[in-house]
């Protein structure tokens, strides 16, 4: 039987907070233990104790981002409610959208593409995992008839690479109005 993880401390529990908010204004990209212990009002010692190495700060800095990713992806459906998938990601979109979220979302493409190029390490399994939550949430928004027609993969796929792609667009460019027009164009055509 696996052994749980210990119970983190309210120490570690708010050096992780500190940390996480950091890691929001600054990325992890060029993480160095001295600049973030000093920023959350710690010591690199300090951290390395409480969570093991700088690849442990890491791993917990994407533990900690995809909570609340999760905890946005609870809000877009019910399995046993089931919103529709185009209601879904129209709701998904405008969330993705709203300026006051893009420091996580620049924090998960970090995440995203460190995981891709470094699969090994801090990063592994972080790409893949994300694809399998948006994929089943998006699933349970479908209605049962829907998920488990032969092309209802096809259509919450093609949905998830839409919000995606506009995504890192409007990451890359803060062109809101234009990329809202394309992800709306795009899921009248999923609704026919």
């Amino acid at each position: 039987m696996p052994q749980e993880a210990p119970t983190p401390s309210a120490r570690q529990t708010e050096l992780l907070e500190a940390a996480y908010q950091y890691a929001l204004a600054h990325g992890l990209t060029d993480l160095s233990l001295r600049p973030l212990a000093e920023a959350i009002g710690s010591s690199p010692r300090v951290l390395l104790f409480l969570f093991g190495s700088k690849d442990g700060i890491v791993r917990a800095l994407l533990a900690r981002a995809r909570t609340d990713e999760l905890a946005l992806l609870e809000q877009v459906g019910q399995p046993d409610r089931p919103a529709g998938l185009v209601p879904a990601v129209e709701r998904v979109w405008a969330w993705l959208a709203a300026k006051e979220h893009r420091p996580l979302l620049r924090l998960w493409a970090e995440a995203y593409a460190r995981s891709l190029v470094q699969p090994d390490g801090a990063w592994a399994g972080f790409a893949r995992a994300t694809v399998e939550d948006w994929l089943g949430v998006l699933a349970d928004c479908q209605s049962p008839s829907e998920r488990n027609r032969e092309d209802g993969a096809t259509r919450r796929t093609l949905a998830l690479a839409v919000l995606r792609g506009a995504l890192l667009d409007l990451l890359a460019t803060d062109e809101e109005k234009r990329l809202t027009e394309a992800v709306e164009h795009q899921f009248a055509l999923l609704r026919d």
